[in-house]
This record gives C-alpha cells, sequence and structure tokens, in this order.
C-alpha cells in the first residue's frame, strides 16, 4: 500500500464532502473512489455529480466490496461510533469526522476497538494541523506571552432550520457536539493540558441550544468557551499570559493563502505573519501517510477520548447547574 493509491470510501452524502471530496483529490497518492447511502439513488446521484466510480445503497456493503482502502466517516453525530467500529472491524482505516462519539464512553469503546484491531484511526478536527498552531505552539513554549492566566474560545452561528441536524436531539446535535470540539481542542491544545473541573451554564430545547463554560487548570490558569447554534456567528479566541496577549480573529479557518496572530506586549499590538494552509489537505495527508507507513495519526483516538470526556463534563454541568470533576 505505499506505493499504491489509496482509494477513499465515503460513508454518506453530508455537506462536509464538499471540503473533504476535494482535499482528498489535492493530496498526491489518493483518491475518492465510492459512496455508500441509505439510498441507492441518492447513492448514485451523489456519485455523478462527484465523478466517483462506484456508489453503494448500504454502508456494509460498502465496507465488504473490497473496493476502499480507508474510509471517511462523516455520518450523523449518533452514528460515528457504530459504523467506525464496523470499519475498523472490518480492517478499513478511518477517518471520523468530529465528534468522535456522542459519549466518552462510546469514545473509550472505539478506542478499544482500535488498540485491539490495531487499524489506523483519528477524529478530523482540521483546523490543528494549519500551519498556524505549530507557529503558535512554539511561540507559547518560547514564552512570548509568559506563562498563561487565561483563554477562551468561541464558535456560535444562527441555525436557522431547526430541522437539520445541528438540532436533532436522536442524532447527537446541539451545540455541545456540532461545534464544541473546535474550543475544547484548541484550549487544551494551547494549556498543554487537561482541565481538572469544568462548571456551566446553558440555554436547551431538545438539545443545548448554547452553552458557557469554564475549565479550570491545574496550575490555577482558567479557559473559557462560547459554542451556540442560536446565536450572531463569531469565532475568535484570545490567550492572556503574565506578559502579554495573543489574538486569534480567524482560529478554525485561519486562511489558505496566508494567517497569523495579534501580539500585545507591554501596550504594543504587532501583528505575525504566518504561512497560509488548508487544514482539510493537511489533515488528508497526515492520515493517509498514516496509514501507508504505520506510524500513529498526529492526534490520535486518545485525544478524541479526552475531547469527549471535557464535552460529557460541559453537559453535565450545564444540565444539573453544578461543577463537574473530571479523572485524571
Amino acid at each position: 500500500m505505499r506505493d499504491s493509491e489509496l482509494r477513499w470510501g465515503i460513508l454518506g452524502c453530508a455537506s462536509i464532502t464538499n471540503a473533504l471530496i476535494p482535499a482528498i483529490r489535492a493530496v498526491p497518492g489518493n483518491r475518492v473512489e465510492a459512496v455508500a447511502s441509505r439510498s441507492l439513488d441518492k447513492a448514485r446521484g451523489f456519485a455523478e455529480a462527484w465523478g466517483l466510480p462506484r456508489a453503494f445503497g448500504c454502508y456494509a456493503d460498502l465496507l465488504a466490496s473490497g473496493a476502499v482502502d480507508v474510509i471517511y466517516n462523516p455520518l450523523p453525530n449518533s452514528l460515528h461510533a457504530e459504523w467506525t467500529v464496523r470499519a475498523l472491524e472490518a480492517g478499513l482505516p478511518v477517518l471520523c469526522e468530529k465528534p468522535l462519539t456522542v459519549t466518552a464512553a462510546e469514545a473509550r469503546a472505539v478506542a478499544a476497538v482500535q488498540a485491539r484491531t490495531g487499524v489506523p484511526a483519528a477524529e478530523a478536527v482540521m483546523y490543528r494541523f494549519h500551519p498556524l498552531y505549530e507557529a503558535l505552539t512554539r511561540a507559547l513554549a518560547e514564552g512570548v506571552i509568559g506563562e498563561i492566566t487565561a483563554a477562551a474560545a468561541r464558535f456560535t452561528f444562527r441555525l436557522d432550520d431547526r430541522s437539520e441536524l445541528p438540532a436533532a436531539a436522536l442524532l447527537g446535535g446541539g451545540a455541545l457536539l456540532d461545534v464544541g470540539t473546535y474550543p475544547v481542542t484548541l484550549l487544551r491544545l494551547l494549556f498543554g493540558a487537561e482541565p481538572t473541573r469544568v462548571t456551566a451554564h446553558g440555554r436547551f430545547s431538545a438539545v443545548d441550544d448554547t452553552v458557557v463554560g469554564l475549565l479550570e487548570l491545574p496550575n490555577g490558569a482558567t479557559g473559557t468557551l462560547e459554542v451556540s447554534i442560536e446565536s450572531e456567528e463569531r469565532q475568535s479566541a484570545e490567550l492572556l499570559g503574565t506578559k502579554g496577549a495573543i489574538f486569534l480573529d480567524r482560529p478554525w479557518f485561519p486562511g489558505r493563502e496566508g494567517a497569523g496572530y495579534r501580539l500585545l506586549r507591554d501596550g504594543h499590538e504587532a501583528f505575525v505573519p504566518v504561512p497560509g494552509g488548508d487544514g482539510y489537505e493537511l489533515e488528508v495527508a497526515d492520515f493517509a501517510d498514516a496509514v501507508r507507513t504505520g506510524r500513529a495519526p498526529r492526534w490520535g483516538l486518545d485525544d478524541g477520548v479526552k475531547t469527549m470526556a471535557v464535552l460529557d463534563a460541559l453537559r453535565l454541568a450545564a444540565r444539573e447547574g453544578r461543577a463537574v470533576t473530571l479523572e485524571a
């Protein structure tokens, strides 16, 4: 497989494939071979629109077909665990769209199957692969703003059609599962540590429509997050330190042609440029290389389990109005 072209199969016809199919095609040595849907007519229509050679009217048929080498799983959140496990059991590596699962217990079960089978799997959180975050973590390690005392991240948008998946409780909808992965992974990445306790407040309908949470870190630092599917769109993040502050205006989509962050020190603000990049392409390239070489993906399922543990705790804290301690 090291020298042959990797054939990708897609489970479902989710809109996120509008980003992933071009990304897969842009990475040398990869091609999209097939799509599966619960409706063969829908799969055929999708395959025709994208110029894919094969279409299946059943997810299981795709897994058993021998036509693909890698699976991309962008199914509704409630189906991530089942079909990631079924693909792994079939010997097929899986890049599973975020969130990895809908609960930490499910995430641990998926990780256990991956460990048992040894088949590569990863959660698709594309922004982390952008060059911005290599530059940012390096600057933080060099003490550009001193010790981080607090950080905040937000991802909010207004879902106009409440019949769509983010508002569907049975399909794993809600603000935390739809966009909460972004700020949680970012705060964990920037602090380089796991929160010990969380508190949160939420607005609920059938799902959590808005959640504002506070993460407590072992060194006394705090991280705050805001996620919503009912509010004006806002995407930003900032870090406060003992010697300065950093502001990210586009944390989730930093820029293909160029990117950067704003650095504030001693009352003076400067823009620090960083090379651009496509997070989706870089994510695909990393996972494809892991499949070819047998190395672990840059972020394995253990990271996804930790993210889901924080999301679980935030949901519980918001619903019950109390602090929730995370297991070490």
